[in-house]
């Protein structure tokens, strides 16, 4: 089960967190794996890959920018010839409500998580359309789902991304094509130890309980956790399954 051998998977921001835990993991399972980020943080992700005996390589690209994006998903489907699986996960947060949000914060956080998903979306179905088959995964939030204090600018992205996914489910479940979001709540990741740093750098592990017990099973959940959900919505096992929002969140949406 849960097999992406011969599956050629782009994963955005999968330098660090959990873009980097859901390449690992489809390489792990047979996917030849591209791996796209800003940084050189690509590159260690696509050697820790090939070090474990994967397939990967590593491309930069600002999924913000259309002429990168584009340039970049036209050289993947020249260099490897298709294209079966986008997972768009690249995306930059914001602590603050409506007071502390600037246009400028609004802009930026717009940028990447909205135009981000859009640009990637819409290069990759050019690929899978002629295909006739092709799987799209977007990373939102349970900010998408619930209000999340002093999240506005970070929740009103990620409920685009959510309705971004449901439309393109819809307008393109009968050309082979599914589309799925994940919903995490908080995940250890290195964000969320930049954010401790700088907002508690006296008192880090004092907040990070206070993060841990938001979850009701009392710990933030782990990239590896959302990576095997997503390896489910990419793989054929879950073929009957499109334009749908799965939480994973430690129980925060039942309490």
């Amino acid at each position: 089960m849960f097999d992406l051998s011969r599956k050629i998977a782009v994963v955005t921001g999968a330098g660090s967190g959990i873009g980097a835990a859901i390449a690992v993991l489809f390489a792990r399972q047979g996917a030849r794996v591209v791996i796209l980020d800003l940084n050189e943080s690509a590159d260690a992700t696509a050697a820790s890959i090939a070090a474990s005996g994967g397939d990967a390589m590593a491309r930069r690209c600002d999924v913000a920018q259309p002429d990168d994006v584009a340039a970049t998903f036209t050289g993947i489907a020249a260099e490897l010839g298709s294209l079966d699986i986008l997972v768009n996960n690249a995306g930059i947060a914001h602590v603050g409500t409506i007071e502390q949000t600037t246009a400028a914060d609004l802009d930026r956080l717009y940028a990447v998580n909205i135009r981000g998903v859009f640009l990637c979306a819409k290069a990759a179905l050019e690929i899978m359309l002629p295909q006739g088959h092709g799987v799209i995964l977007n990373m939102a939030s349970i900010a998408s789902l619930v209000g999340v204090p002093e999240r506005f600018a970070y929740s009103m992205t990620k409920g685009a991304v959510h309705t971004m996914t449901m439309s393109i489910a819809v307008d393109y479940v009968k050309r082979g094509i599914r589309c799925n979001c994940i919903c995490p709540a908080r995940i250890q990741t290195p964000f969320v130890d930049g954010y401790l740093r700088k907002h508690y750098p006296d008192r880090q592990e004092e907040m990070r309980r206070v993060l841990d017990a938001y979850q009701p099973i009392g710990r933030m959940g782990t990239p590896e956790e959302v990576a095997a959900l997503a390896l489910y919505l990419c793989s054929d096992e879950a073929a009957f399954v499109t334009g749908q929002a799965y939480p994973i969140d430690g129980g925060v949406l039942s309490s």
